[in-house]
Protein backbone atom coordinates (compact mmCIF):
# COMPACT_ATOMS: atom_id res chain seq x y z
CA UNK A 1 0.00 0.00 0.00
CA UNK A 2 1.37 3.46 -0.94
CA UNK A 3 0.29 5.25 1.88
CA UNK A 4 1.14 2.75 4.69
CA UNK A 5 2.32 5.06 7.55
CA UNK A 6 2.48 8.04 6.12
CA UNK A 7 0.73 11.22 6.47
CA UNK A 8 0.03 13.05 3.43
CA UNK A 9 -1.36 16.06 4.33
CA UNK A 10 1.31 18.03 6.08
CA UNK A 11 1.84 21.75 4.10
CA UNK A 12 4.14 24.62 4.32
CA UNK A 13 1.75 27.80 4.17
CA UNK A 14 4.68 29.38 3.21
CA UNK A 15 5.12 28.21 -0.31
CA UNK A 16 0.99 28.73 -0.68
CA UNK A 17 -0.02 32.34 -2.52
CA UNK A 18 -1.82 34.56 -0.98
CA UNK A 19 -5.66 33.75 -0.73
CA UNK A 20 -6.84 36.42 1.81
CA UNK A 21 -9.38 37.40 -1.17
CA UNK A 22 -10.62 34.27 -2.64
CA UNK A 23 -14.01 32.41 -2.27
CA UNK A 24 -13.95 28.60 -1.98
CA UNK A 25 -17.14 26.30 -1.70
CA UNK A 26 -17.17 23.29 -0.53
CA UNK A 27 -19.85 20.65 -1.56
CA UNK A 28 -20.10 17.77 1.24
CA UNK A 29 -21.65 14.12 0.90
CA UNK A 30 -24.13 13.59 3.81
CA UNK A 31 -23.73 9.78 3.36
CA UNK A 32 -21.10 8.07 4.94
CA UNK A 33 -21.18 11.13 7.33
CA UNK A 34 -18.57 9.97 10.10
CA UNK A 35 -16.21 9.90 7.53
CA UNK A 36 -17.28 13.09 5.72
CA UNK A 37 -17.42 15.46 8.42
CA UNK A 38 -13.73 14.67 9.07
CA UNK A 39 -12.84 15.78 5.63
CA UNK A 40 -14.78 18.91 5.42
CA UNK A 41 -13.23 19.98 8.36
CA UNK A 42 -9.28 18.94 7.53
CA UNK A 43 -10.81 21.25 4.17
CA UNK A 44 -12.57 24.28 6.01
CA UNK A 45 -9.41 24.73 9.14
CA UNK A 46 -7.10 24.70 6.51
CA UNK A 47 -8.41 27.31 3.87
CA UNK A 48 -8.56 29.00 7.26
CA UNK A 49 -5.25 28.69 8.29
CA UNK A 50 -4.21 29.59 4.98
CA UNK A 51 -5.77 32.82 4.82
CA UNK A 52 -9.17 32.32 4.25
CA UNK A 53 -11.94 34.53 5.32
CA UNK A 54 -15.13 32.57 7.39
CA UNK A 55 -16.90 34.45 5.16
CA UNK A 56 -15.57 33.34 2.18
CA UNK A 57 -15.91 29.40 2.57
CA UNK A 58 -19.56 28.48 1.77
CA UNK A 59 -20.75 24.97 2.44
CA UNK A 60 -23.66 22.64 0.70
CA UNK A 61 -24.37 19.72 1.68
CA UNK A 62 -25.68 16.87 -0.47
CA UNK A 63 -27.14 13.56 0.08
CA UNK A 64 -24.61 11.28 -1.45
CA UNK A 65 -21.18 11.36 -3.53
CA UNK A 66 -22.93 11.07 -6.67
CA UNK A 67 -24.80 14.37 -6.07
CA UNK A 68 -21.71 15.81 -5.65
CA UNK A 69 -21.62 16.75 -9.31
CA UNK A 70 -24.98 18.75 -8.77
CA UNK A 71 -24.09 20.43 -5.95
CA UNK A 72 -21.18 22.12 -8.03
CA UNK A 73 -23.19 23.52 -10.28
CA UNK A 74 -25.37 25.31 -7.43
CA UNK A 75 -22.27 26.65 -5.96
CA UNK A 76 -20.68 27.43 -9.28
CA UNK A 77 -23.41 30.32 -9.49
CA UNK A 78 -21.73 31.91 -6.02
CA UNK A 79 -18.92 33.16 -7.56
CA UNK A 80 -16.38 30.53 -6.11
CA UNK A 81 -12.70 30.68 -6.99
CA UNK A 82 -12.41 26.94 -6.55
CA UNK A 83 -14.72 24.35 -4.83
CA UNK A 84 -13.90 21.23 -3.26
CA UNK A 85 -16.15 17.98 -3.38
CA UNK A 86 -15.85 15.87 -0.23
CA UNK A 87 -17.35 12.48 -0.53
CA UNK A 88 -16.80 8.85 0.80
CA UNK A 89 -17.55 5.71 -0.81
CA UNK A 90 -17.21 2.58 0.79
CA UNK A 91 -17.06 -0.81 -1.34
CA UNK A 92 -19.71 -3.28 -0.54
CA UNK A 93 -20.99 -6.71 -1.80
CA UNK A 94 -22.49 -4.91 -5.69
CA UNK A 95 -21.47 -2.97 -8.39
CA UNK A 96 -22.72 0.09 -7.11
CA UNK A 97 -19.61 0.82 -5.79
CA UNK A 98 -18.04 0.85 -9.62
CA UNK A 99 -21.45 2.91 -10.79
CA UNK A 100 -20.79 5.34 -8.18
CA UNK A 101 -17.29 5.73 -7.90
CA UNK A 102 -17.14 5.97 -12.22
CA UNK A 103 -20.13 7.89 -12.59
CA UNK A 104 -18.40 10.79 -9.86
CA UNK A 105 -14.83 10.79 -11.33
CA UNK A 106 -15.80 11.69 -14.42
CA UNK A 107 -18.83 14.16 -13.36
CA UNK A 108 -16.05 15.94 -11.56
CA UNK A 109 -13.53 15.87 -14.76
CA UNK A 110 -16.92 17.23 -16.66
CA UNK A 111 -17.40 20.12 -14.62
CA UNK A 112 -13.33 20.75 -14.93
CA UNK A 113 -13.82 20.87 -18.89
CA UNK A 114 -17.31 22.98 -18.57
CA UNK A 115 -16.87 25.79 -15.65
CA UNK A 116 -13.97 28.20 -15.61
CA UNK A 117 -13.16 27.10 -12.47
CA UNK A 118 -11.17 24.24 -10.57
CA UNK A 119 -13.36 21.73 -9.43
CA UNK A 120 -11.40 19.86 -6.84
CA UNK A 121 -11.60 15.97 -6.83
CA UNK A 122 -11.91 15.10 -2.53
CA UNK A 123 -13.36 12.10 -2.97
CA UNK A 124 -12.46 8.85 -0.95
CA UNK A 125 -13.00 5.37 -2.56
CA UNK A 126 -11.94 2.88 -0.41
CA UNK A 127 -12.59 -0.82 0.19
CA UNK A 128 -12.82 -0.75 3.85
CA UNK A 129 -14.63 1.67 6.54
CA UNK A 130 -11.24 1.70 8.59
CA UNK A 131 -9.07 2.88 5.08
CA UNK A 132 -11.56 5.73 5.06
CA UNK A 133 -11.21 6.52 8.48
CA UNK A 134 -7.28 6.34 7.89
CA UNK A 135 -7.88 9.02 5.64
CA UNK A 136 -10.29 11.62 6.76
CA UNK A 137 -8.53 12.39 9.89
CA UNK A 138 -6.28 9.11 10.70
CA UNK A 139 -3.21 7.23 10.55
CA UNK A 140 -2.53 8.48 6.83
CA UNK A 141 -3.65 12.28 7.49
CA UNK A 142 -7.02 14.19 6.13
CA UNK A 143 -7.48 14.17 2.28
CA UNK A 144 -9.88 17.08 2.68
CA UNK A 145 -6.78 19.12 3.71
CA UNK A 146 -4.73 17.54 0.44
CA UNK A 147 -7.89 18.79 -1.39
CA UNK A 148 -7.85 22.47 0.08
CA UNK A 149 -4.37 23.03 -0.88
CA UNK A 150 -5.12 21.66 -4.43
CA UNK A 151 -7.87 24.17 -4.46
CA UNK A 152 -5.64 27.07 -3.21
CA UNK A 153 -3.06 25.99 -6.03
CA UNK A 154 -5.14 25.46 -8.67
CA UNK A 155 -7.74 28.71 -8.06
CA UNK A 156 -3.88 30.78 -8.29
CA UNK A 157 -3.10 29.00 -11.07
CA UNK A 158 -6.43 29.93 -12.96
CA UNK A 159 -6.38 33.50 -11.51
CA UNK A 160 -2.86 34.34 -13.22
Amino acid sequence: MATQNNNLSDYDKSNLPNVSKMRFGIVVSQWNDNITDGLYKGAYNTLLDCGVSKDNIIKLEVPGSFELIYGTKILYKRNCDAIICLGSVIKGETKHFDYVCQGVTNGIKDLNIALDIPVIFGVLTDNTKEQAINRSGGIHGNKGVEAAITAIKMAHLNRN
